[in-house]
């Protein structure tokens, strides 16, 4: 599953992003509201962790803006703020959950997976289809022309972030940044060792390598 994290106090953000990521989630963080309702906006997340107070443009502005644009998007707002006005409002604008700073790290996963499960449970999977490559990023499976192909964690984690790009290039840095965390300082060339062998399993031409840039997923 994949989260976006819309909090300007950064420590706090790495600091759930990387808790977050243990818990097997891929997470991207911004720190303004402008480009969360950007990033939001490209439809490719299944919950958003949404800072009220923000620079650029305030959390309620962009919930409601998601939702006047028709993303249903889970969206768990927190807030340094508390009171039942302050909730209302949140709510108002569309918001799935309320949570007030300071708040307990094990309350919020609750609250995510408690977000995420009733989101499956109103309809199907997410199913990313690339040719005849199926990824399924609730279940976390995944099949190549119908047979299921066995993968780690972390080989779901990658080729998650290649299937919900697909077609498209995509970096080291950014993969890193989703999969590991923002404090990774091993070598990067560890991504190499993880498309060669997603390549073994999917099969040598499902992964092209663009040389200097990155990587891309294609229907094979």
């Amino acid at each position: 599953m994949r989260l976006l994290i819309v909090e300007d106090e950064k420590r706090l953000a790495v600091s759930l992003a990387k808790g977050l990521r243990a818990e097997g989630f891929a997470v991207d963080v911004v720190h303004d509201g402008l480009e969360g309702l950007h990033r939001a906006g490209e439809g490719v997340y299944d919950l958003v962790v949404l800072d009220i107070m923000l620079p650029g443009m305030n959390g309620y502005r962009v919930c409601a803006a998601l939702r006047a644009a028709g993303h249903d998007v889970p969206i768990l707002m927190l807030t340094a703020k508390d009171g039942e006005y302050d909730e209302a409002e949140g709510l108002d604008t569309g918001a799935d959950d309320y949570l007030t700073k300071p708040f307990s790290y094990v309350v919020l996963v609750a609250r995510v997976k408690a977000l995420l499960r009733r989101r499956g449970s109103a309809g199907a999977s997410p199913v990313l289809r690339i040719g005849g490559l199926s990824v399924d990023t609730a279940a976390r499976r995944v099949f190549r022309d119908g047979t299921e192909v066995a993968l780690t964690a972390k080989e779901f984690a990658v080729l998650e972030q290649l299937a919900v790009r697909a077609g498209e290039v995509v970096g080291k840095p950014e993969i890193l940044e989703h999969v590991w965390d923002f404090a990774y300082d091993g070598d990067p060339n560890i991504i190499e060792v993880y498309i060669s062998a997603l390549r073994r399993k999917l099969g040598a031409s499902a992964i092209q390598t663009v040389r200097g840039a990155g990587y891309r997923l294609v229907a094979s």
